[in-house]
């Protein structure tokens, strides 16, 4: 018998799941956004397979896979039948990491070989020759992308023409994905003796590996960079470095993933999730209020994301190990939770919190990935 609290979650969690067509997708959250490809591959394995319903899971990847272009994942499904946006570099990337989960979860490896395989060794041949927006392998293994003026991460705010948090060039989760989806690939292309892509994707996660290793280590702040741009290294303390050890393939040694964990946990856990910037920061903004210019200029400058606790309790566990004294304190870091979901959505976990105390609710009342992240690893390790 699941506990009242995992019990609120499954419920919150079926109702972002909607029908698109003749397939299932989600609603990213409530009461504004649609669906959106990132939020839809990142919320997935929590609505889903952790609820042990991998047939919606199979259902929203066929609809996705329907609609890749140029080795893209649409970020966006308009509405009215317009043209879907692919403005996105991490959206395709989470794909792959969404069909690794199905497969583990389901061991249908005949289902993945009919449905996607194709699909992904297409992907990575864009990603090597250069799609939309620069995305593209640098000769250093490393996927660059960005222009000007467009927001291809997570951290997509904008305000007019002034995007908040430039990104162009190498962002460090952008790295993580990249080489994770490149074991992945390996993985697959393994067991469907696909040798020209076995060796093509196990010598570019190499490369990768040995750039990321070189490049992207602070010494000075312990943990890594948020985002590299030929000479330029952006030392911002923020969550994405974290995904470099939640990801099932990782390029980063334990003695290093330690120091990150504890530099995160220093400067951004809260009890309502991550902090997207280090209070620390001078351009830190710690009240998500005001005005929409106002409050996407905060989005991702110190306001609280609930989501960010599904990689952070995946990295502690990781580089920590399963104790019961670990287990404790993850219960601990998600408990704030119980009490949130009787004060904002009913029953729903909010988009956003402020990051200084007492950490208000704002956003959307209730957002998808930040109640499949909390089912994810509720079921992952047990801890109801």
């Amino acid at each position: 018998m699941k506990n009242e609290f995992v019990q609120q979650l499954l419920a919150a969690a079926d109702q972002f799941i909607v029908a698109r067509n003749d397939q299932k997708t989600v609603i990213a959250g409530y009461p504004w956004f649609a669906d959106w490809g990132r939020d839809t591959l990142i919320a997935l394995p929590g609505l889903t397979l952790a609820t042990k319903r991998p047939e919606i899971a199979k259902s929203i990847l066929l609809e996705f896979n329907r609609h890749i272009d140029m080795g893209m994942i649409p970020n966006r499904f308009p509405d009215g039948g317009e043209e879907p946006e692919y403005n996105t570099v991490d959206a395709t990337l989470w794909f792959f990491e969404t069909i690794r989960a199905l497969l583990h979860a389901t061991g249908d490896i005949d289902f993945i070989k009919q449905n996607f395989y194709d699909s992904l060794v297409d992907i990575l041949n864009w990603h090597e020759r250069g799609t939309r927006y620069q995305i593209k392998i640098d000769q250093d293994g490393l996927l660059h992308s960005g222009e000007n003026g467009v927001q291809l991460t997570w951290m997509d705010a904008k305000v007019g023409e002034n995007v908040i948090t430039p990104r162009t060039g190498k962002p460090v989760e952008i790295q993580a994905l990249w080489y994770n989806a490149l074991k992945i690939s390996e993985s697959l292309a393994s067991e469907f003796k696909d040798q020209s892509t076995l060796t093509k994707v196990r010598d570019l996660a190499a490369l990768a590996s040995e750039s990321f290793n070189f490049k992207f280590w602070n010494s000075e702040a312990e943990c890594l960079f948020d985002v590299i741009d030929d000479a330029y290294k952006d030392a911002s303390i923020r969550p994405n470095q974290i995904f470099a050890i939640s990801l099932p393939h990782s390029m980063i040694d334990a003695e290093k993933a330690k120091k990150i964990i504890n530099t995160v946990e220093h400067h951004l856990l809260t009890p309502v999730g991550l902090r997207t910037l280090s209070p620390f920061d001078p351009r830190y903004k710690g009240l998500y209020q005001g005005d929409q210019a106002s409050r996407d200029s905060a989005y991702h400058q110190g306001t609280v994301w609930p989501w960010l606790l599904g990689p952070f309790i995946t990295a502690r566990f990781k580089i920590h190990g399963l104790s019961q004294e670990n287990r404790i304190r993850a219960r601990e870091i998600i408990g704030a939770f119980r009490d949130h979901l009787k004060t904002a959505g009913l029953g729903q976990i909010s988009e956003v919190f402020d990051g200084e105390p007492p950490h208000s609710a704002g956003g959307c009342i209730a957002q998808a990935w930040s109640v499949a992240e909390l089912l994810r690893v509720i079921t992952q390790y047990n801890l109801e």
